[in-house]
């Protein structure tokens, strides 16, 4: 395993002859910056810039600044292991990333080889860490079985006597959240009218819309994104029907309105709670605000993740892999979410999931 001690002789000698300043410790981050799913690009963007700009205004990492890398994957596993070994080239010490679980799983190989701790402000799928390459893997975000428990229990509950169709992407994220979900209502004893994939990236979904349809189905059950999501929803509505759509995390973009306009009013989603009302956040969300940047989604995710191992690495006193993992497992870090602390596999201690609703162009509690 490589283990990376990051020296500044490197930056003193680019600062020189650049007249600029420059950072010691590079990090990075990683997810979606192109393609349909860069909103979420752009809200890991904006969180990462504003920790590595507030750590650094406060004296950086035992005595040295942060320089941000920032690695596009397109939401693909193939060029998320081409970013992965980007990263290692560059010398990060530390990945925020990835956002698709379907990225950061690959990645997460690349990361533990070349002793790079990684903590995804996004990832939910539990394979992440239940099968994690090494110990220097965490997340911040919960789980997909836990979104799951939350969602299935609910779809049981208050759409029992309903046709309820579950559909998934076929995306490591999409799949694994649409069938922790139906696993759980299965158990509470509703059964789907009908489970089935679709294709990404599609435009059209007329023919499964259509399907749907003949099927009655009153409630709509996607495990996916909010691209394919919002283009279902306005389709159900262009063929008049009046089928309640209930997701996920993925849904948390504005760009989802964007997409369905006033045909998306009642969508349901599940995230954990708004972290842009926590009092440990004001500050950062203010900041960001005043820079005409995201807050929403994984903005203050990526964030945490980044100042989650600058606490770390600060009372490591080194950004030493086996330094820093040492105190990750075993500390507790005050963040823009909340206090918080890993258990045994990487999985955060924060709360989970609850419902959001979409109406008026914006997300809001249920």
């Amino acid at each position: 395993m490589k283990k990376y001690l990051l020296a500044s002789v490197a930056g003193v000698a680019a600062m020189a002859m650049s007249g600029a300043a420059m950072a010691d410790i590079t990090i990075a981050t990683a997810g979606p910056m192109t393609g349909q799913y860069a909103s979420f690009g752009a809200q890991m963007k904006a969180g990462a810039e504003q920790a590595v700009a507030d750590i650094n205004a406060a004296g950086g990492v035992n005595g040295e600044m942060l320089v941000l890398e920032v690695g596009d994957d397109a939401c693909d596993p193939k060029q998320a292991v081409a970013v992965a070994n980007q990263m290692v080239g560059k010398n990060v010490a530390f990945m925020a990333g990835h956002f698709c679980s379907g990225s950061s799983i690959p990645a997460s190989q690349v990361y533990a080889e070349e002793g790079i701790i990684q903590i995804t402000p996004a990832s939910t799928n539990p394979k992440y860490t239940d099968e994690r390459p090494g110990p220097g893997t965490y997340r911040v975000c919960g789980r997909d079985d836990q979104q799951g428990r939350v969602a299935g229990t609910t779809l049981a509950t208050e759409f029992g006597d309903q046709n309820i169709a579950v559909i998934h992407d076929k995306t490591a994220y999409g799949k694994g959240l649409a069938d922790a979900t139906k696993a759980v209502m299965n158990a509470a004893g509703k059964q789907e009218a009908l489970y089935e994939a679709y294709t990404a990236g599609e435009k059209d979904y007329t023919a499964l819309v259509s399907k749907l349809k003949s099927e009655k189905v009153d409630v709509l059950y996607v495990g996916g994104y909010h691209t394919e999501a919002g283009l279902m929803k306005r389709q159900m509505v262009d063929q008049g029907m009046d089928t309640l759509l209930v997701s996920g995390d993925a849904l948390v973009t504005d760009e989802y309105w964007s997409i369905t306009g006033p045909a998306g009013a009642g969508t349901l989603m599940t995230f954990p709670p708004d972290p842009r009302n926590n009092a440990e956040a004001a500050a950062v969300v203010a900041a960001l605000e005043a820079a005409g940047k995201t807050t929403e989604g994984y903005a203050l995710y990526t964030y945490a993740a980044i100042q989650t191992w600058a606490k770390a690495a600060a009372e490591a006193g080194s950004t030493d892999y086996d330094a820093v993992v040492e105190k990750l497992n075993a500390g507790k870090f005050d963040t823009v979410l909340g206090e918080l602390s890993f258990n045994e596999k990487g999985d955060v201690s924060l709360p989970g999931y609850v419902w959001y609703e979409w109406k008026d162009g914006s997300y809001g509690y249920r």
